[in-house]
């Protein structure tokens, strides 16, 4: 079981439910040290005293607020633990809202919430259960790590998890990242629809959706270990430059359902729509001849998506 990072309770109405904190994921990244790389010594950052030039242990560190370049008001983790705030102790429960409602771009790290002793186990499970039959999940406030923080409350295989979320103020304003103007087609989008759906699954698990680049990480630290050739790296596949935006979206369609099919066998391939043939495609004495004719030609323009 993992650590508990945190110790409090949940609070909506005058439900107090006590909880523990625990993470509720895992990283299997592989890390690097810092060397030195003529002789391979550790390279370690070190906390220093400014004003003795020494090394300090970190019982002798605390935390404070520099007023001015001068003056540093102390504050202790007492202090800290006694905020004049409702959720210093407490994940407290404002709302409760439908899952979709919630802009994914908002939830960030999720920890499981554990009922801490007998006397939280009816609470936990009484929230467990109507969270899970209301189908909908709450929103939270809870102080932690010197500042306060807002958090969704959702079921998960019967247990409680807490997402951080992030404030509606840190969340940038993606309008002036828009491409510049542009029109798509219906048979480009239908094209597209159609790329979605041969792409389409039921399950993010199977060999699609591992860390590649920490089994190849890990090929490589394996090969120097036993002093071994490096792996060679695949070579990038080689496509020519499709200029034609149907034309990618179908060859794009045909390499999915290959890919689904193991290669084995004729492809089944979605049928994607034709686009309209404009006049700019058609023989050179019937583009001439509307040229005559501004209204058929101004009424032949795709529709925006």
């Amino acid at each position: 079981m993992p650590r508990t990072i945190w110790s409090g309770a949940i609070s909506f109405g005058l439900v107090t439910v006590p909880i523990n904190v625990v993470g509720a994921t895992e990283d299997h990244s592989i890390h690097f040290h810092q060397y030195h790389v003529t002789d391979q010594g550790r390279v370690r950052y070190r906390k220093v005293c400014e004003l003795e030039d020494r090394e300090v242990s970190q019982d002798e560190i605390g935390k404070g607020y520099e007023l001015t370049a001068t003056q540093v008001i102390p504050i202790t983790d007492e202090d800290l633990g006694n905020l004049p705030l409702p959720t210093a102790r407490a994940i407290e429960i404002d709302a409760f809202v439908p899952l979709e409602s919630v802009d994914p771009i908002r939830i960030a790290d999720g920890y499981y919430l554990q009922p801490a002793g007998q006397v939280a186990a009816k609470p936990y499970k009484l929230l467990v259960k109507a969270l899970s039959r209301s189908s909908k999940v709450a929103v939270a406030k809870y102080a932690w790590s010197g500042r306060e923080r807002f958090g969704l409350l959702r079921v998960r295989d019967d247990v409680l998890v807490l997402h951080a979320m992030r404030w509606p103020d840190e969340i940038r304003d993606p309008t002036e990242l828009l491409p510049p103007p542009t029109e798509v087609s219906e048979a480009e989008i239908e094209g597209a629809l159609a790329l979605m759906d041969t792409m389409a699954t039921d399950s993010l698990e199977g060999p699609d959706f591992t860390d590649r680049y920490t089994e190849a990480l890990a090929q490589i630290i394996e090969a120097k270990r036993e002093a071994k050739p490096l792996p060679e790296a695949p070579e990038p596949e080689q496509s020519a430059q499709v200029l034609d935006l149907m034309t990618a979206l179908q060859e794009s369609v045909q390499k999915a359902q290959a890919s689904r099919t193991g290669g084995a066998g004729a492809a089944q391939v979605h049928e994607l729509p034709q686009p309209k043939k404009t006049a700019a495609k058609q023989p050179a004495q019937k583009a001439a001849a509307k040229k005559t004719d501004g209204k058929k030609t101004a009424g032949r323009r795709p529709r925006s998506a």
